[in-house]
């Protein structure tokens, strides 16, 4: 029988999808390792993962501010032990740093590419009332917080069957659910990797009022001495 050899042009692309194919099977996280974020603090060290590939918008939001030093001497303003740890928004004079426009609340899309919840050690984006709010303000959360979850709205229009807070709702037209600002939640966008110990410690710590806050403050400061990108 008589073989043929492929042309010189020819080998290289079948090498290049060689190549792909033995790559094919790896999760993404192998091919693109996850960013992690290094948050050096008064009471040592957190390191961050996110998730760019479930919350693009919110982690390249968040990754700006630590490029920026934004963080670089805020301090965790609220600390609630049941609840969770905020900051990053306020200097050690209680001061309110300047941010950049809002990112795009992306809470419900996140979840339905696969997300991680509100849950003991994920990190999600503080906001106002307003879903679009979100600019650099940031919570770790220290206990399973479902209420805060996003509500995947079902396809359809009108959704066939809804349910929220324990009621079930049938035929809601779908512009009354993607309106509803209660059914937001909170993007989560990544998890703490190391230094759980210290988000623990800061968890603990006592707390009361300070600058413009009447609660919550703790009585010593917790500041973000830098943030750094990891990889």
């Amino acid at each position: 029988m008589t073989t043929h050899t492929p042309h010189p042009m020819l080998r290289s692309v079948l090498a290049a999808l060689t190549v792909a194919a033995s790559l094919s099977w790896l999760p993404a996280s192998a091919q693109e390792p996850a960013p992690r974020v290094k948050l050096t603090t008064s009471m040592g060290d957190i390191v961050l993962e996110l998730y760019p590939d479930k919350a693009p918008k919110t982690v390249e939001n968040f990754l700006q501010y630590v490029k920026d030093k934004h963080y670089d001497g805020t301090v965790f303003h609220r600390v609630i032990s049941n609840f969770m740890v905020q900051g990053g928004g306020f200097d050690a004079s209680y001061k309110q740093k300047p941010t950049r426009a809002p990112v795009a609340h992306e809470g419900q899309a996140a979840l339905q590419r696969g997300g991680p919840r509100n849950m003991v050690g994920t990190v999600a984006m503080a906001r106002t009332n307003d879903p679009n709010s979100a600019s650099s303000q940031f919570f770790i959360n220290v206990k399973d917080n479902a209420f805060l979850d996003p509500t995947v709205i079902p396809p359809g229009d009108p959704v066939p069957r809804f349910e929220y807070n324990g009621q079930v709702y049938e035929n809601v037209p779908r512009a009354n659910l993607v309106n509803a600002a209660q059914l937001y939640g909170y993007t989560v966008f990544g998890k703490v990797v190391s230094g759980m110990d210290v988000v623990n410690k800061i968890k603990e710590t006592p707390t009361g009022s300070g600058g413009p806050f009447p609660t919550d403050v703790p009585k010593t400061p917790i500041t973000i001495l830098k943030a750094t990108l990891e990889k």
